[in-house]
Parts: structure tokens; C-alpha cells; sequence
């Protein structure tokens, strides 16, 4: 017969631990997890979205890409991955070791934030720009080296917007022993030197694109020299120059089905740290371009919004390149020059160039084909915000947390910021997670131009859409 006095004990013992545990959970600000606990598979959303995504297709036929049509630009593990329908991946221990640097990143509750805005909500944000190069990409970066390393490429051509993915290849390739050359979009090599000196200091070729290198950069220049470049030319550039070289492997920072499985490693550990915060998010948020940093913290969580979990989804871009909110959902090329395959997602057409705006990584005209399809199914929610109003709120993160935030990654925090305000005007209490994919260190420029009142809002007019849109028409439409 138990000890009916000694297993109450133990229960009222269990429950105060408990609301202990709790107790301190409320009042930490840093949730850590050890080493042991980096995710050692990456998670792939595939297999768990309702609808299908659409097939790539040859820009030639108009029939399904096969693996021999990417091949001269990716190496067969990262073309499998791309179309796998395998749950998880299990992630190399040569590329577990190299996140090792700086993976577990952490999670912080924003108290001094939640208190500069007198908010009854909680707000949590995963920090990557503990990363070497400072924000999300090295993720995916030392995986898409070390595949290319394995299959005997010697070489990597990429393009950068910001500067972020740019030295995260440039870092990623010093390590696992490769070269690597950058195309950067030619505003943001003008606006974000250091960047650049940061890309060249890990080894890197860099140049401004559209350049005099590559045909596509030349034909972009005698249409228009003082071109500011834009994603899509520099992805043209750097597609021409790995198909003419047989040494060089295309590498891509974001849209691919493989780069945002390579980032659900952020996810996984906001999961792991929820818990330990004692909390679940209301609201998942991260900003968007080609979607790399909303998909590695948004999607391990759409896992559960899938199996019937309450989870508000929300993805943040900037007005003045306003894919989800105001862009077609279409078949397009990624690039200006049409050299890749068609992709079915939110676009504004492969020949839009945004405007010269500060957050460079969000200046791409379409968006992640999956996160398209979560946005068309209505798991996922898009808002777009003026650079003046981001950088308001990157400010007031600035003076709160401490961090000063890159101008994309403040979009993600004006996001978090209307949540709790739209929250405490409904009289709620929620929980609010958002990604803050890197620091803004290299971007005081921009801080210059808004604490001057010289920033410039630009939203995006509808004759510039319907022109853009042109574009696209004759190619094929989406089932």
C-alpha cells in the first residue's frame, strides 16, 4: 500500500516546481539551448502542405524540369533535396560541426520593448546575427558549399542584394576551401561598403551588378548605365557565369526549396525554446524578399498551424516591392534575363527593379514558390510597410533591446509591433515571435538618411505593377 501522505507531498512538491520553473520563465530574458541540442535534420514542409506546389518548369517546353536540366547549375544532393518528399533530412556532420560556431542562436524576451510600448503582450525574438557573417544565410550557405565540395566543384557564382547572403557564401566557401564570386546588386555595393570589404576579407571576387563581366550585365547597361541593379539581373549574372564555367556551381541565398529547408534549423530551436520560456506563440512573423528568413522561423511552426494548432502566420515586406500583397500569382523567371527555369509564385515580374530602398534583401520581384503556396492557402498572411514607418520601429528596438536591427529584419519588428498594438486595442494577451535575421551594423547609412528626415517613402504605383506585369504574359499559368 503507498504512502498516501508521502505521494501528496510528492505532488504538491512536482507542483511547486512547476509554477517555480514557471515563475523564473516569466521574468528570464535569454532561453539557450546546449550544443547537443542543435537540430540534426532539417525539416521539409513539403509532404505536410495541403495543396501541392506547382512543377518547375523548362522555359523551352514548358514541360517539368528533370535533374539533368539542373545540373549544370546545383549538384544532384541539392537537386533531391529540392523535390524530396521526405519529412526530414539529416543534416551532415561536416556542416553540424561548422554550425557548431555559433548554432544554438538564442532567444530573447523583449521586456524593455514590451514596457517602451506598454504592451500586455509578450514579445520573443530568435536572434541569428550571432552568425559569423551576422544574420540567418550561413545557414544554408555551409550546406550548399559542402555539397558542391563533395561533387567536386571548385567554384561558386552568386549574386547578393544587402550584402548578407554575399558574405555568407564568401564565409562558407573560405572554410570548406572553395572560391566564390559575387555579383552585388550595384546599389547596395555602393550604399554598404564594408559589406563588400567583409565579402573580399573571406577570399571572395566581388563586383557591382550590372557589370561589364557577363552578357547580361552588359546588355542591362547599354539599355540603362546608371542601372541600380536588382536581384533579378544579378541572379542573370551569376547563372551566366557558372553555365560557362565547368568548375562553378550556381549558389542561391534564397527562393529554393532546399535553401529554406537548410534554414529550419531556426524554427526547431524557437520550438525547443518556447518551451523552456513556458510560452507557444500566437503570432509567428518574419520578413520577407525571397523568403529564407520567414520560412526558417515560420515553417517548423506552420507544422503545427497544419495539424490544427491557432498560430497567426505573418509575412512582412516592404511597400515599395510589395510581392505577396500586390503581385500576381504566376509562372516567371527568377531573373531578368530569363536563363532560369519557371517558377509558379507571387511575382511583379522578372523585369521590375525596385526602388533603391535601404532594405536590399527584400528588393526581389517574386517570392519562395512554397511560401506562395502557404499564402494562397491562407496559412500564411502578408503585410507591406513604408521604409519611414520600419525604421521608426527599428529605432525604438534599438533603444529598448539594445540591438540595432538591419532594415530588413525591422520589418519583421514593425510587424511585431502592430501585433501587440492590434492586441492591446482588442484587450488581448497574446504571444508574439518574430525573426531578427541580423544586425544593422553595416547600415548606418541608412540610419543617417532617417535620423536627417532625408529617408524617402516609395510605394509602389499601379502603372509601374501593370507595366511590369507585362512581362509575364504568354507564359503558362498555374493549375
Amino acid at each position: 500500500m503507498p504512502d498516501l501522505h508521502a505521494v501528496a507531498a510528492f505532488g504538491l512538491v512536482t507542483v511547486y516546481a512547476r509554477g517555480v520553473q514557471q515563475t523564473r520563465a516569466a521574468s528570464q530574458t535569454k532561453f539557450i539551448l546546449d550544443e547537443s541540442e542543435l537540430p540534426r535534420r532539417w525539416y521539409n514542409i513539403r509532404p505536410d502542405l495541403p495543396t501541392a506546389p506547382q512543377p518547375v518548369l523548362h522555359p523551352g517546353t514548358g514541360q517539368p524540369v528533370g535533374p539533368d536540366d539542373l545540373a549544370p547549375l546545383f549538384p544532384m544532393e541539392l537537386i533531391g533535396q529540392e523535390v524530396s518528399e521526405e519529412p526530414e533530412i539529416a543534416i551532415p556532420e561536416e556542416v553540424l560541426e561548422i554550425y557548431s560556431l555559433w548554432r544554438p542562436t538564442p532567444l530573447f524576451r523583449a521586456h524593455r520593448l514590451e514596457r517602451a510600448i506598454g504592451t500586455r503582450s509578450r514579445i520573443f525574438y530568435k536572434y541569428e546575427g550571432v552568425s559569423p557573417p551576422g544574420s540567418h544565410k550561413p545557414n544554408t550557405a555551409v550546406a550548399q558549399a559542402y555539397y558542391n565540395k563533395q561533387e567536386g566543384r571548385t567554384r561558386l557564382a552568386t549574386e547578393t542584394g544587402a550584402g548578407q547572403w554575399g558574405s555568407a557564401l564568401a564565409f562558407a566557401c573560405k572554410l570548406i576551401g572553395l572560391e566564390c564570386k559575387v555579383y552585388m546588386v550595384k546599389i547596395s555595393y555602393e550604399q554598404k561598403p564594408n559589406r563588400r570589404s567583409m565579402i573580399q576579407a573571406w577570399g571572395a571576387e566581388i563586383v557591382p551588378s550590372p557589370s561589364e563581366e557577363t552578357q547580361s550585365g552588359r546588355a542591362i547597361l547599354v539599355q540603362n548605365p546608371d542601372s541600380p541593379g536588382s536581384l533579378g539581373i544579378a541572379i542573370s549574372e551569376a547563372v551566366e557565369d557558372a553555365v560557362g564555367r565547368d568548375n562553378t556551381a550556381y549558389s542561391l541565398g534564397s527562393v529554393l526549396n532546399h535553401v529554406l529547408l537548410h534554414q529550419t534549423v531556426i524554427g526547431q530551436e524557437a520550438l525547443l525554446q518556447m518551451e523552456l520560456a513556458s510560452a507557444f506563440p500566437d503570432v509567428v512573423i518574419g520578413c520577407v524578399g525571397g523568403g529564407s528568413n520567414f520560412a526558417g522561423l515560420a515553417f517548423p511552426f506552420l507544422r503545427e498551424k497544419i495539424a490544427g494548432r491557432d498560430i497567426d502566420v505573418l509575412a512582412c515586406e516592404p511597400a515599395a516591392c510589395p510581392t505577396l500583397t500586390r503581385g500576381l500569382f504566376a509562372y516567371d523567371f527568377g531573373d531578368t534575363s530569363k536563363l532560369t527555369p519557371l517558377v509558379a509564385m507571387h511575382t511583379l515580374g522578372h523585369d521590375f527593379v525596385p526602388a533603391p530602398i535601404h532594405a536590399g534583401g527584400l528588393r526581389y520581384h517574386g517570392v519562395a514558390p512554397l511560401i506562395s503556396q502557404l499564402v494562397r492557402d491562407g496559412l500564411v498572411r502578408a503585410e507591406a510597410y513604408l521604409q519611414n514607418d520600419v525604421f521608426a520601429s527599428a529605432v525604438l528596438f534599438a533603444g529598448s533591446e539594445g540591438i540595432l536591427p538591419a532594415p530588413e529584419a525591422a520589418h519583421a519588428i514593425h510587424g511585431a509591433l502592430r501585433a501587440a498594438t492590434a492586441a492591446d486595442e482588442a484587450g488581448e494577451e497574446r504571444t508574439i515571435l518574430f525573426n531578427l535575421s541580423g544586425h544593422g551594423h553595416f547600415d548606418m547609412g541608412a540610419y543617417d538618411n532617417y535620423l536627417a528626415g532625408k529617408l524617402e517613402d516609395v510605394a509602389l504605383d499601379e502603372d509601374e505593377i501593370d507595366r511590369a506585369l507585362h512581362a509575364i504574359e504568354g507564359l503558362p499559368t498555374p493549375a
